[in-house]
């Protein structure tokens, strides 16, 4: 038998997703969980989106299309970001993918060679870095820490750039901090990208999940438009995480040369829901507002909550919809933790390794339940925690 291409052994799997095969293994044996472990919303398309989708498949719209996406929803794109983001892009400039993860890895694809040096936050999705590895280069982490509000250092920043450091990634609401980077931290970035001419890919997947202000994009900053790629996409804004779809905003060479790597993959994204995403964008039943109202609602409820348990601290996320939670009081690991609550408790949660070494001593739970499952896993983790007090006393 053959070998597996060495590239594979440089990837690294979803915490996330080991962890949600455990809790439905311990339902399957009649045990209660409660699931905080995906961020996965609760919620579903608003019926326009459902409608329109409908639709499109009884018209015939289940055919091959355009590589980069069909030209009415990367026009509803640049519209969208337009009106929500103060962002001004052409259709040109948009490339639909089937998923943002599929929009992120053709980006990565399209502009990092092997040797290059990439930046990326730790703690943050791991995709990053395990993509990163997997097309040659060295993902080289920069330190979200809790002193700092979980903002970027702009100075270890700057003195981890060298000769072959090519790109800047971030995301912005953080996954898994809920950190909104600052005006400041964001003009930072750009002046570091400007001066030592590095691409930035801003992940703004959860941009629209915001619970105060508006969101600035670092593409607005001067000089950023031509070197920053956008990745968004319909999963979590709109709640339409197995619709499989998502965008990639850049300069028009960086989308010819994705556009090039579609036609040697997947060819298109399913025209259908292409069509229904038109209708997501639109909003016309204020789906966004409202859902972002209820998280503000989880947020507040849960963190509260998650600060009266013995051991446990979480500042309050700007964004997002996760409770980063620091465990380091209550004497045991993160991966303790996580299994106790797991397994004894059951509330599934992510030990913060998964996200970065710095998230070591963190443990990271979704707002993606309703508010009663919430109240009922405050129960539960209060609970479990008589296994950790005493050493919080002491």
């Amino acid at each position: 038998m053959g070998k597996i291409a060495s590239r594979v052994s440089q990837l690294n799997g979803e915490g996330a997703l080991a962890v949600n095969v455990r809790a439905r293994e311990l339902e399957r044996l009649g045990r209660s969980i409660i699931h905080l472990e995906l961020g996965e919303p609760d919620f579903h398309p608003a019926a326009p989106v459902v409608d329109a989708l409908r639709e499109a498949v009884a018209a015939g719209r289940d055919r091959y299309c355009a590589t980069r996406g069909i030209l009415p929803l990367r026009e509803a794109v640049a519209e969208y970001l337009g009106r929500t983001r103060r962002l001004a892009v052409k259709s040109q400039e948009v490339l639909i993918a089937p998923g943002c993860k599929m929009a992120l890895s053709l980006a990565m694809m399209a502009l990092i060679e092997p040797g290059d040096e990439i930046l990326y936050p730790d703690p943050s999705f791991p995709i990053y870095p395990s993509f990163t590895r997997g097309l040659g280069a060295l993902p080289v982490p920069f330190h979200l820490v809790e002193k700092n509000r979980f903002q970027p250092d702009l100075a270890e920043m700057a003195a981890k750039i060298t000769p072959r450091t090519r790109m800047i990634i971030f995301n912005s609401p953080n996954n898994p901090t809920g950190t909104v980077y600052t005006e400041e931290t964001l003009a930072g970035i750009a002046r570091l990208a400007v001066q030592h001419d590095l691409w930035v890919i801003s992940d703004e997947i959860y941009a629209r999940i915001l619970f105060d202000g508006k969101y600035t994009s670092i593409r607005t900053l001067a000089g950023m438009a031509e070197r920053t790629v956008i990745i968004d996409g319909f999963s979590k804004s709109f709640a339409m995480t197995g619709w499989r779809l998502g965008y990639a905003v850049a300069p028009v060479e960086v989308i010819d040369a994705m556009d090039l790597l579609v036609l040697n993959t997947f060819t298109c994204a399913a025209e259908f829901t292409q069509v229904a995403a038109i209708e997501a964008l639109r909003d016309s039943t204020g789906a966004v507002e409202a859902m972002v109202a209820e998280y503000r609602k989880r947020r507040d409820l849960f963190v509260a909550g998650l600060n009266r348990v013995p051991g446990f601290r979480c500042v309050s996320p700007d964004g997002a919809f996760y409770a980063w939670v620091n465990i380091e009081d209550t004497g045991l690991s993160a991966e303790k933790v996580a299994t106790l609550l797991l397994e004894e408790g059951g509330v599934a949660g992510i030990a913060g390794a998964a996200f970065g070494a710095e998230g070591g001593k963190y443990v990271r739970f979704s707002l993606v339940s309703a508010s009663h499952l919430l109240e009922e896993a405050l129960t539960r983790i209060e609970r479990v925690s008589a296994q950790w007090r005493a050493a919080v006393a002491r």
